[in-house]
């Protein structure tokens, strides 16, 4: 397969040599995360992409026991909360996940076990009936969580395969003259809007919640991205136009909301309150992008190499499946039960839903 090089220029000329395999480590997970999260498709007339046909298989096989499963998952939540709160073990006051998940000011304490409560209320319809109706908690145990927690398993799992193996640096320096002037975003955003577009918001925003939080994102721009991009999915816009009983133009009507949601994402960022958001990046980890292309270099060839070298940088596939799976505990303990709620003092999200926006 040989050595292929590249001449990178940073301030002076400097040859980096990559190998055909550290290409492949750039090009192959990032191909099958398009494929996952920007594809639509269509499934029995329901468009989609790939995480969704997971995601609906998954609800499917189990969607009896899900709300029994989630019960289990925010009483187990709420209790260690108190356990750490009024004991400290230091097995978890040591360890920087466990910490982060169950040490929780009072506020989100109360949620959390007000989370519990009304679950424990609604599957088993005691209490007062405003508390487990079908219309209150039955909505929420019944209908939306075993739609969030499917797409949060796969979501999770598989985001890496976007953020950690360089296509959002590729992407990212490609489009940047062209997002940042029209929207004010980093290059890198647009992957973000697509699989916001093309697949579910609730991908997207914690897609968001990712960026921001790595430090990527600024919080004026997790919050244009959050609150522009990740509203109007082609699976979410077929729901309504079937539900208008225009799903027979859905071309010409997802048209319009494309061409709307562009000029409404022009517009809105130079406007308040997003206009007044702090151009701060989130203080545990600070500004860790740089898109700007030296002199000298297409920006194509500038991107494959930052690309290839974010790649390199991921040294076990153990680590990124470990990854995976703690946000997915993170998202499950801690967010289902006060679901996008609010942030934490710090400026993170019990749930990491919505970052300090």
């Amino acid at each position: 397969m040989g050595v292929q090089k590249l001449q990178t220029v940073v301030g002076f000329k400097k040859e980096k040599e990559y190998t055909a395999k550290q290409y492949m480590k750039f090009w192959l997970p990032s191909l099958l995360g398009v494929l996952l999260f920007l594809v639509p498709i269509s499934i029995n007339d329901k468009v989609t992409i790939g995480l969704g046909v997971l995601a609906d298989a998954l609800q499917g096989a189990i969607a009896d026991y899900i709300p029994f499963m989630m019960t289990i998952i925010l009483c187990l939540s709420a209790i260690g909360s108190l356990v750490v709160k009024f004991y400290k073990p230091q097995a978890v006051m040591k360890s920087p996940f466990l910490n982060s998940l169950f040490s929780l000011t009072p506020f989100w304490l109360v949620l959390r076990i007000m989370g519990a409560v009304f679950a424990i209320f609604t599957l088993n319809q005691v209490g007062p009936e405003f508390i487990w109706s079908k219309f209150t908690g039955g909505v929420v145990l019944y209908d939306l969580i075993p739609v969030l927690m499917v797409w949060f398993l796969f979501a999770c799992l598989f985001m890496p395969l976007l953020l950690q193996f360089g296509l959002m640096d590729f992407i990212g320096t490609l489009v940047r003259k062209v997002m940042y002037p029209l929207f004010k975003l980093p290059g890198r955003s647009s992957v973000d809007a697509l699989a916001s577009w093309m697949g579910s918001g609730t991908v997207g925003v914690l897609l968001t919640t990712q960026q921001y939080e790595s430090g990527y994102y600024t919080k004026r721009e997790a919050a244009v991205v959050a609150t522009n991009f990740s509203i109007a999915s082609i699976a979410f816009s077929l729901v309504i136009a079937k539900f208008l009983k225009i799903d027979h133009m859905f071309v010409q009507f997802y048209f319009t909301v494309i061409v709307t949601g562009i000029i409404a994402a022009i517009i809105c960022p130079r406007i308040p309150p997003l206009s007044l958001k702090k151009d701060t990046y989130y203080e545990p980890v600070g500004k860790q992008i740089d898109e700007v292309v030296p002199k000298g270099v297409s920006s194509f060839r500038w991107g494959v190499e930052q690309a290839v070298e974010k790649a390199s940088q991921v040294k076990s596939y153990r680590s990124v499946v470990k990854s995976g799976i703690l946000n997915v505990v993170d998202i499950w303990f801690a967010c289902l039960n006060s679901i996008g709620d609010g942030v934490r003092d710090d400026g993170s999200c019990p749930g990491r839903i919505y970052p300090d926006l």
